[in-house]
């Protein structure tokens, strides 16, 4: 079953999440962040897969504090113009603390364990919701601009899981080498490379999908949550 609930935000406020229940109603919950599309058609697609593995999964509106509801594709460039201009007009600050908010309703929600995944934007919020918050495990994807945050790896303590693209068009290769280096240290934190996939390489229907690289990334985050949430 899936609904749209209201969050309460740090700072006074309301933004909305698209929330897909399991059958049974009851799970450990997983925070699913978005692309810089918004909660579209993909991103419900995740929460409504996760709720059929068992999960509870919230996927909240993250620039409802520039315009609420954005609900765009990947398919035309006047979208992909409007993306970018939310993407920098996103407070990073903000959109951590609006998660965590989204992660207090959620374990309210649940009365248990609570992971998270990213994708892009996503994926660098998971990082750093590894790094700034209690979630109980977080698997980012494809998470961009991660090496302006490397300060902040020590922090994590938790289960981190990356799946990073070896030909991100986004993340430079020295970018990416820093950030490979720097997670090593990190025993907590798991990286994998996917040699020749670009950016994207796990959004169904996007120019860059891959499903064989979908897969297995997808396996690998299915397992980590069994094992890190159950």
């Amino acid at each position: 079953m899936a609904k749209t609930i209201t969050i309460n935000a740090h700072d006074g406020g309301t933004f909305s999440g698209y929330l897909a229940e399991p059958a049974g109603g009851k799970g450990p919950g997983i925070l699913v962040i978005q692309e810089i599309f918004g909660v579209n058609q993909v991103m419900r697609d995740i929460c409504d897969d996760l709720a059929k593995q068992g999960y509870v999964a919230l996927c909240p509106d993250l620039f409802w504090r520039q315009e609420p509801g954005i609900d765009i594709t990947d398919k035309t460039k006047e979208h992909w113009d409007k993306a970018f201009a939310l993407f920098g007009g996103f407070n990073l600050d903000n959109g951590v603390e609006d998660l965590k908010s989204s992660l207090s309703s959620l374990r309210k929600l649940t009365g248990g364990r609570v992971g998270t995944v990213g994708y892009c934007l996503g994926g660098r919020l998971a990082f750093l919701m590894a790094a700034r918050s209690d979630v109980d495990a977080a698997v980012s994807y494809y998470g961009v601009m991660l090496a302006d945050h490397l300060s902040e790896v020590g922090n994590i303590k938790k289960p981190l899981l990356m799946h990073c693209a070896t030909e991100d068009k986004f993340v430079p290769k020295d970018a990416q080498a820093k950030v490979k280096a720097a997670v090593a240290a990190n025993p907590a934190i798991t990286l994998h490379e996917y040699q020749g996939n670009d950016h994207a390489f796990a959004r169904v229907g996007g120019e860059h999908y891959d499903k064989a690289a979908a897969d297995l990334a997808n396996g690998r985050s299915a397992a980590f949550f069994k094992q890190h949430l159950s």
